[in-house]
């Protein structure tokens, strides 16, 4: 069984990033981008998709989250498709929906190799700390065009963000999970095209 792994770096005149992923990891992390609820979200991403994650973001944030949270989440999806190779043997197919308290957000997702996004909902308050709330939907929508990947999400209901996005990482990471295991019944690419 050959190792799921990326280490992927991107520098920028915005962010200076390093990432590396084990895809069939343990949920081992170790993420530091300076904003400590978006280190918490990446930490609960691995955690529950149980993905090693280590990620260094150095990023301007004397200006805001954008490009931190948008880089971050590029690089991410870029190891995952270099991670996932040619795809062949996985599932292909999840969907998820998951609670924290109160919040409740649903996911789907297709390892298509056909990057698509859509998102539906909104969320209760426009900032958790430093982190702006509709990052996480963006965040979503830059793992999916850079990983290659078919991303519905929904915020079914809640009344507190960090509730909310919480749940939206968590979704997200447990249908990834879910998506991108290996198949013991198929040893080509789940695709009559033959290719993803």
């Amino acid at each position: 069984m050959s190792e799921r792994t990326a280490t992927v770096t991107r520098e920028t005149a915005e962010t200076s990033i390093e990432c590396a992923l084990e895809i069939d990891g343990d949920g081992e992390v170790d993420v530091d981008t300076g904003i400590g609820f978006f280190d918490h979200m990446l930490a609960s991403f691995a955690k529950h998709g149980l993905f090693d994650l280590r990620v260094e973001c150095d990023g301007d944030l004397e200006i805001d989250d954008h490009h931190t949270v948008e880089d971050v989440a590029i690089v991410l999806g870029e190891a995952f498709d270099e991670a996932l190779g040619d795809r062949a043997g996985i599932v292909r197919y999840a969907d998820r929906k998951v609670p924290l308290d109160e919040a409740v957000v649903g996911a789907v997702v297709d390892v298509s190799g056909r990057p698509r996004f859509y998102f539906d909902g909104t969320f209760s308050q426009a900032e958790i700390g430093d982190f702006t709330s509709d990052m996480a939907r963006h965040f979503g929508e830059s793992l999916a065009m850079n990983a290659g990947l078919t991303v519905h999400l929904e915020v079914v209901a809640g009344e507190n963000a960090h509730h909310e996005v919480e749940a939206l990482f968590k979704a997200l990471a447990r249908t990834l999970d879910d998506a991108t295991r290996r198949d013991e019944r198929r040893s080509g690419t789940p695709s009559t095209k033959g290719t993803l």
